[in-house]
């Protein structure tokens, strides 16, 4: 899986107002937590958020936090209501001898059966939760839907993945092809013409 770099520096756990003041610099208060170590309390600009924040892609984050690094991965964002600002953010400590779990993007491949006779293909699920060891992780889990039919669907049980557990729930639909006004007509004309 891909990595990026954040350099970080840790901040005392203070009132409101000093967590305020520290926004408005450009700095947003996160927290590195995991198994193995203590909640360490550290802030990161804005700006090298949004490289982690404002991306489909998922990463292993290595985080400096005043020249100790640690790998872990982004857990949750808390966000501001109304200017969608981010407010906090959590990380999670991960290490080559734990699991990992992490959301990690699909890759939609091949074109559908269902598509070319008319279908539209409809991605309802851009992400799945997977766990693996950390050298195991995939930047993305390709979906092939060459033989996917108008009205079916792929769901997250279909995905079959060596040393890699799929922690999506099994009926969640990834992707499926719905029929269209032109492939009902496309159908129609073709069972006229085979009933002539």
């Amino acid at each position: 899986m891909k990595s990026i770099s954040l350099k970080g520096s840790s901040r005392e756990i203070t009132k409101k107002t000093a967590i305020k003041a520290m926004r408005r610099e450009g700095q947003i208060p996160c927290v590195l937590y995991g198994p193995e170590i203590k909640n360490i309390h550290f802030a990161l600009s804005d700006r090298d958020l949004m490289l982690i924040l404002n991306t489909p892609n998922s990463y292993i984050v290595n985080l400096d936090i005043d020249g100790k690094t640690y790998d872990a991965v982004f857990h949750s964002a808390q966000f501001h209501p109304v200017t969608d600002e981010p407010l906090h953010i959590d990380f999670l400590a991960v290490s080559e001898t734990r699991p990992v779990v992490i959301n990690v993007p699909v890759v939609i491949k091949g074109n559908s059966d269902g598509v070319r006779q008319g279908g539209k293909l409809i991605l309802t699920t851009r992400k799945v939760k997977i766990s693996a060891a950390l050298k195991d992780l995939p930047d993305n889990i390709d979906i092939d839907i060459t033989d996917l039919k108008i009205g079916k669907s792929i769901v997250a049980g279909d995905i079959k993945l060596e040393k890699i557990q799929v922690l999506t729930p099994k009926t969640t639909i990834i992707c499926s092809v719905k029929m269209t006004r032109a492939a009902i007509g496309a159908a129609a004309a073709a069972a006229s013409a085979a009933g002539k």
